[in-house]
Protein backbone atom coordinates (compact mmCIF):
# COMPACT_ATOMS: atom_id res chain seq x y z
CA UNK A 1 0.00 0.00 0.00
CA UNK A 2 2.88 2.60 0.76
CA UNK A 3 4.46 1.68 -2.43
CA UNK A 4 1.35 2.26 -4.17
CA UNK A 5 0.73 6.08 -2.22
CA UNK A 6 4.23 7.26 -3.08
CA UNK A 7 3.94 6.17 -7.01
CA UNK A 8 0.50 8.20 -6.74
CA UNK A 9 2.56 11.05 -5.14
CA UNK A 10 5.30 11.13 -7.61
CA UNK A 11 3.47 10.95 -10.62
CA UNK A 12 1.16 13.73 -9.29
CA UNK A 13 4.47 15.80 -8.68
CA UNK A 14 5.80 14.98 -12.28
CA UNK A 15 2.49 16.61 -13.88
CA UNK A 16 2.20 19.38 -11.63
CA UNK A 17 5.41 20.50 -12.83
CA UNK A 18 4.67 19.58 -16.04
CA UNK A 19 1.23 21.75 -16.18
CA UNK A 20 3.19 24.68 -14.54
CA UNK A 21 5.74 24.70 -17.47
CA UNK A 22 3.22 24.59 -20.43
CA UNK A 23 1.10 26.93 -19.01
CA UNK A 24 4.01 29.77 -18.24
CA UNK A 25 5.28 29.06 -21.76
CA UNK A 26 1.67 30.07 -23.33
CA UNK A 27 2.58 34.51 -23.63
CA UNK A 28 4.19 34.73 -26.92
CA UNK A 29 8.49 36.49 -26.40
CA UNK A 30 8.26 40.16 -27.19
CA UNK A 31 10.58 40.65 -30.26
CA UNK A 32 13.49 42.98 -30.36
CA UNK A 33 11.98 45.18 -32.88
CA UNK A 34 7.90 44.98 -32.73
CA UNK A 35 6.78 48.66 -32.76
CA UNK A 36 6.22 50.03 -29.63
CA UNK A 37 2.57 49.53 -29.25
CA UNK A 38 0.63 52.53 -27.44
CA UNK A 39 -2.79 52.89 -26.08
CA UNK A 40 -5.53 54.33 -28.12
CA UNK A 41 -6.18 57.04 -26.14
CA UNK A 42 -2.48 58.43 -26.59
CA UNK A 43 -2.43 57.25 -30.35
CA UNK A 44 -5.81 59.47 -30.33
CA UNK A 45 -3.67 62.92 -29.27
CA UNK A 46 -0.20 61.92 -30.79
CA UNK A 47 -2.44 61.43 -34.69
CA UNK A 48 -4.52 64.42 -33.42
CA UNK A 49 -0.75 66.59 -33.85
CA UNK A 50 0.36 64.87 -36.67
CA UNK A 51 -0.22 63.46 -39.85
CA UNK A 52 -0.03 59.83 -38.89
CA UNK A 53 -3.43 57.29 -38.79
CA UNK A 54 -3.62 54.70 -36.43
CA UNK A 55 -2.87 51.41 -37.08
CA UNK A 56 -5.10 49.03 -34.55
CA UNK A 57 -3.83 45.59 -34.30
CA UNK A 58 -6.72 43.31 -32.55
CA UNK A 59 -5.85 40.10 -31.41
CA UNK A 60 -6.51 37.65 -29.34
CA UNK A 61 -3.91 35.72 -26.93
CA UNK A 62 -4.92 32.18 -27.64
CA UNK A 63 -4.63 33.39 -31.62
CA UNK A 64 -1.93 31.51 -33.22
CA UNK A 65 -2.17 33.68 -36.51
CA UNK A 66 -2.48 36.89 -33.89
CA UNK A 67 1.03 34.87 -32.73
CA UNK A 68 2.78 34.00 -36.57
CA UNK A 69 1.94 38.47 -37.06
CA UNK A 70 3.72 39.13 -33.86
CA UNK A 71 6.80 37.14 -34.89
CA UNK A 72 6.98 37.24 -38.64
CA UNK A 73 5.44 40.62 -39.93
CA UNK A 74 5.74 43.29 -37.21
CA UNK A 75 9.01 42.57 -36.84
CA UNK A 76 10.39 43.16 -40.32
CA UNK A 77 12.46 46.08 -41.26
CA UNK A 78 10.28 47.09 -44.40
CA UNK A 79 7.26 46.60 -42.31
CA UNK A 80 8.72 48.91 -39.77
CA UNK A 81 9.95 51.38 -41.85
CA UNK A 82 6.31 52.12 -43.29
CA UNK A 83 4.56 51.72 -39.55
CA UNK A 84 7.08 54.43 -38.36
CA UNK A 85 6.36 56.73 -41.12
CA UNK A 86 2.50 56.92 -41.73
CA UNK A 87 1.07 55.29 -38.65
CA UNK A 88 0.93 55.48 -35.07
CA UNK A 89 0.88 51.17 -33.58
CA UNK A 90 -1.89 50.47 -31.18
CA UNK A 91 -2.57 47.16 -30.18
CA UNK A 92 -6.09 45.59 -28.42
CA UNK A 93 -7.27 42.33 -26.89
CA UNK A 94 -10.09 42.18 -28.75
CA UNK A 95 -11.80 39.66 -26.33
CA UNK A 96 -10.55 41.42 -23.11
CA UNK A 97 -13.04 43.52 -21.07
CA UNK A 98 -10.47 45.54 -19.86
CA UNK A 99 -11.16 49.20 -19.95
CA UNK A 100 -9.43 51.49 -22.73
CA UNK A 101 -10.22 55.48 -23.51
CA UNK A 102 -11.79 56.25 -26.80
CA UNK A 103 -13.07 59.44 -28.08
CA UNK A 104 -13.04 60.52 -24.52
CA UNK A 105 -15.51 57.86 -23.27
CA UNK A 106 -14.28 54.29 -21.07
CA UNK A 107 -15.53 51.26 -22.72
CA UNK A 108 -14.59 47.74 -22.66
CA UNK A 109 -11.91 46.53 -25.30
CA UNK A 110 -13.95 43.84 -26.73
CA UNK A 111 -17.02 46.29 -27.30
CA UNK A 112 -14.63 48.46 -29.46
CA UNK A 113 -13.74 45.73 -31.31
CA UNK A 114 -16.77 45.07 -32.17
CA UNK A 115 -17.95 48.21 -33.07
CA UNK A 116 -14.94 48.46 -35.80
CA UNK A 117 -16.27 45.62 -36.92
CA UNK A 118 -13.44 43.13 -35.75
CA UNK A 119 -14.72 39.76 -34.57
CA UNK A 120 -12.11 37.60 -36.11
CA UNK A 121 -8.25 37.74 -35.02
CA UNK A 122 -6.38 38.77 -36.23
CA UNK A 123 -7.79 41.95 -37.19
CA UNK A 124 -6.25 44.96 -38.95
CA UNK A 125 -7.64 48.44 -39.03
CA UNK A 126 -6.56 52.02 -40.37
CA UNK A 127 -8.37 54.79 -38.16
CA UNK A 128 -8.45 58.41 -38.69
CA UNK A 129 -7.98 60.98 -35.83
CA UNK A 130 -11.87 60.62 -35.14
CA UNK A 131 -11.59 57.01 -35.02
CA UNK A 132 -13.63 55.78 -38.11
CA UNK A 133 -12.19 52.68 -40.24
CA UNK A 134 -10.59 53.91 -43.32
CA UNK A 135 -9.45 50.28 -44.14
CA UNK A 136 -9.61 46.97 -42.33
CA UNK A 137 -8.64 43.39 -43.02
CA UNK A 138 -8.76 40.40 -41.70
CA UNK A 139 -7.00 37.54 -41.23
CA UNK A 140 -3.02 36.60 -41.48
CA UNK A 141 -0.72 38.77 -43.59
CA UNK A 142 2.78 37.79 -44.98
CA UNK A 143 5.55 40.41 -44.76
CA UNK A 144 4.47 41.50 -48.57
CA UNK A 145 0.04 41.64 -48.02
CA UNK A 146 0.95 43.20 -44.98
CA UNK A 147 2.99 45.83 -46.53
CA UNK A 148 0.21 46.62 -49.75
CA UNK A 149 -2.87 47.10 -46.60
CA UNK A 150 -0.75 49.57 -45.36
CA UNK A 151 0.52 51.40 -48.60
CA UNK A 152 -3.23 53.70 -49.14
Amino acid sequence: MKKKNIFIIVVSIFLGVFVYVSLSNVQAPVNDNSPEWIPIHEAQQMAASSDKLIFVDVYEIGCKYCRAMDREVFPDSTVRQVMDANYIPVRIDGNSMEKIQFNGKEIAAKDFAQSKGAYVFPTSLILDVEGNVIKKKTGYMGVDEFRQFLYQ
